[in-house]
């Protein structure tokens, strides 16, 4: 069936990228999973956990434009290889600095580096990958791509303890994670990447306002991108200080094997939400979708708040991860659909500052009050938001003209029900 995660999969180029970035992901949410666990076992400080998560996702926020800008300029197989060896020479320097149990500013700086250059390679890579199928299939395999990204969120972790349980320290997980790098280096070297250039008529500065012009053009996007950086910025601060929330709401160590198989439970609830809507759900309608997960996130984030034991956390957790990922798919996905080929490197840059880029604010600011005002009332205030959403990012209100004609390989309008 066109547009399921099947149908993706029949791509042979498609396969070989997917499964290089799956096992290097795999390391990557290793060291995501056990680095703001390090810095809150070692300061016992919120506010620092959520400084290590804003070095390393903040650069998306102030680069991705620039990167977007020049994977249109140069060739973008080039430019992702040589982003990915970097990361992996950063992510050695990482772990050295872990062994040597070195400043945590030294290492919040190494993170920026690695920060940067996930920024300058993230617009190249996914204004290529969606090209490695045809357009009816994209769907499915945004579905698939968001699927790996929470699956390997869940066997990530999953992998670090079986490597603590077999005697490697932490530093030397950190090292694994370089040498799975390894893996996507290989694939894009195995594959030729599409590299689709724009053709703007803007020059010089003002081709970093090109996706901004599209995005006012078309009202769809603009929705869109502005309704994600409020759910980033306001909903998702307990992501990267889940091990704050943790401590702090059920009184669980963040260095413990139950805090580990919490954040498994709420990663496998987001990787069934991100395959969800290329399987099961790929029935309905994407606009549909967003309006039934944002109120799946509000309920269920409301609950997960309150929380005070150790046991219901890990079903509220699994629904709220479900949610999320089932949410923020159908969204990229009715981004993707709403954008031509060749506007990607420019629109999706801002993706990345309202989704990726933002949530490190959310957690830099979240690290604060949670100091200030306390957990429970942070992630409270996310799940009323996430209610607001639910009504303002209502696609179906919007006029057809909002939307890319399906002439142009837009989405079907959807009747409101």
């Amino acid at each position: 069936m066109a547009g399921t995660a099947r149908a993706a999969l029949s791509y042979r180029k498609f396969r070989i990228v997917f499964i290089g970035l799956a096992i290097s992901q795999i390391g990557t949410w290793m060291q995501n999973f056990l680095l703001p666990a390090y810095i809150q076992e070692r300061t016992g400080r919120p506010a620092l956990v959520g400084v290590a998560i804003f070095v390393q996702l903040g650069p998306l926020l102030f680069l991705s434009i620039p990167g977007g800008l020049l994977a249109d300029k140069v060739s973008k197989q080039k430019l992702m290889l040589a982003m990915q060896v970097a990361s992996a020479l950063l992510t050695l320097g990482t772990a050295w600095l872990v062994w040597k149990d070195s400043s945590v500013w030294a290492i919040f700086a190494v993170q920026f580096l690695i920060g940067t250059a996930n920024a300058l390679n993230a617009p190249a890579f996914q204004s290529s990958m969606p090209l490695l199928v045809h357009r009816q299939d994209l769907a499915g395999a945004i579905s698939l791509n968001s699927a790996m990204i929470n699956g390997t969120r869940v066997m990530g972790p999953v992998t670090a303890a079986l490597l603590g349980v077999v005697g490697l320290s932490l530093s030397q997980i950190f090292l694994v994670n370089a040498i799975s790098y390894m893996s996507f280096i290989v694939a894009l070297v195995m594959v030729a990447m599409p590299d689709v250039k724009a053709d703007h008529k803007e020059r010089g500065i003002k081709q970093l306002g090109i996706g901004i012009r599209i995005a006012r053009e078309r009202p769809v996007l603009g929705r869109l991108l502005v309704g994600m950086f409020s759910f980033s910025a306001i909903s998702l601060a307990y992501i990267g200080l889940f091990p704050s929330v943790a401590e702090l709401n059920f009184g669980i160590d963040a260095d413990s094997s139950v805090y580990r198989w919490l954040y498994a439970a709420w990663g496998a609830g987001a990787f069934a939400g991100a395959l969800s809507v290329g399987t099961f759900l790929s029935r309905y309608h994407r606009r549909v979708l967003i309006v039934r997960g944002f109120t799946g996130v509000a309920l269920s984030l409301g609950v997960f708040s309150q929380l005070r034991d150790q046991v219901t956390p890990f079903v509220v957790g699994a629904l709220l991860g479900f949610f999320y990922f089932m949410t923020a798919t159908a969204i990229t996905t009715s981004l993707q659909l709403n954008m031509k080929d060749g506007e990607r490197a420019s629109v999706m840059p801002l993706w990345f500052m309202v989704f990726g880029g933002t949530v490190p604010l959310g957690n830099l600011a979240g690290g604060v009050l949670f100091e200030v005002i306390g957990a429970r009332a942070v992630l409270g205030i996310g799940a009323v938001w996430a209610l607001f959403l639910a009504r303002w990012l209502d696609l179906r209100r919007l006029p057809p003209e909002a939307f890319l004609s399906e002439a142009d390989g837009g989405e079907p309008p959807v009747p409101r029900v």
